[in-house]
């Protein structure tokens, strides 16, 4: 299992959003590298975002949700969302997206 993973809920809706695109990035002294990126299913999850351990240090998570409104046909105001953490040791991070078109709210799950 992914040692970070994320879902994604439409909460306009009320249901898991599909079809999502997830990047996952660490930062490192010359910017962001990529180490894993995925679409949601059809439970709004991404089961293998990334690999099992990563390394310490921010990371962050950037969800395609313009993409994602623009493929239900709905206006909304954010083109992406970027999600910003602080990664150490070896425990499990879940960090799920609650989406509407005009605001979102994310928290560290379990």
């Amino acid at each position: 299992m992914s040692q970070v993973t994320t879902h994604v809920l439409d909460a306009a809706f009320g249901t898991p959003a599909v079809g999502v695109g997830v990047t996952l990035d660490r930062q490192t002294a010359d910017g962001w590298s990529e180490v894993g990126s995925g679409a949601t299913d059809k439970d709004g999850r991404i089961p293998e975002l990334g690999p099992d351990r990563l390394e310490g240090g921010i990371h962050r998570l950037t969800f395609a949700t313009g993409d994602y409104f623009d493929a239900t046909g709905r206006p909304s105001f954010y083109p992406e969302v970027q999600v910003h953490f602080r990664l150490s040791g070896t425990e499990h991070y879940h960090v799920p997206l609650l989406l509407s078109p005009f605001s979102y709210s994310t928290y560290r799950g379990s």
